[in-house]
């Protein structure tokens, strides 16, 4: 090479030929760790698409959420019509109230589904004032209250009738 002596050649192959002998002992080393992790996520795939159930066999329609952020309560509601049919897409709304003075304020609003079922979470756990929740479908609307340091996972079974 440039300025290399004649004896110096052979340490400079030598040492590259350590180098690429290292690697290849380590891949060696490393192969049957490598083998049994890929085995592994393999049959672990294959357990969990066998024990997995279709879509088409789970019977529960999403049920819509709307999170309001502030607090772990939650409510469920199940609305209907006067005949106990599922009101699809009835309104239900509710303004929390929060911080100093309960000067801030989200108003919040999920529809139902198909079911007539909707749920609100991250309702506060100690509001100053109870908690109005309206339900509005086409021109009929009803309002249920709801204290969550009371009952914080609250239920509502709301039929809506036009009087």
């Amino acid at each position: 090479m440039f300025l290399m002596r004649e004896g110096n050649e052979n340490a400079v192959s030598a040492g590259g030929t350590v180098k690429y002998l290292c690697i290849l002992v380590l891949l060696v080393l490393c192969a049957p760790v490598l083998a049994n992790q890929t085995s592994a996520n393999q049959s672990a795939g294959n357990q969990t698409a066998t024990n997995q159930v279709p879509a088409s066999q789970t019977a529960a329609v999403d049920v819509p959420v709307v999170d309001g952020g502030i607090g772990p309560c939650k409510a469920d509601f199940t609305v209907k019509d006067g005949n106990g049919k599922p009101l699809y897409d009835a309104k239900v709304s509710v303004t929390l109230r929060y911080g100093f003075w309960s000067k801030r304020k989200t108003d919040l609003q999920v529809g139902t589904n198909s079911d007539g079922k909707a749920r609100i979470t991250g309702l506060p756990d100690a509001p100053k004032k109870p908690l109005e929740f309206t339900i509005k479908s086409g021109t009929v609307s009803k309002t249920v209250t709801d204290d969550p340091s009371a009952n914080c996972t609250a239920t509502f079974d709301v039929t809506m009738t036009v009087h």
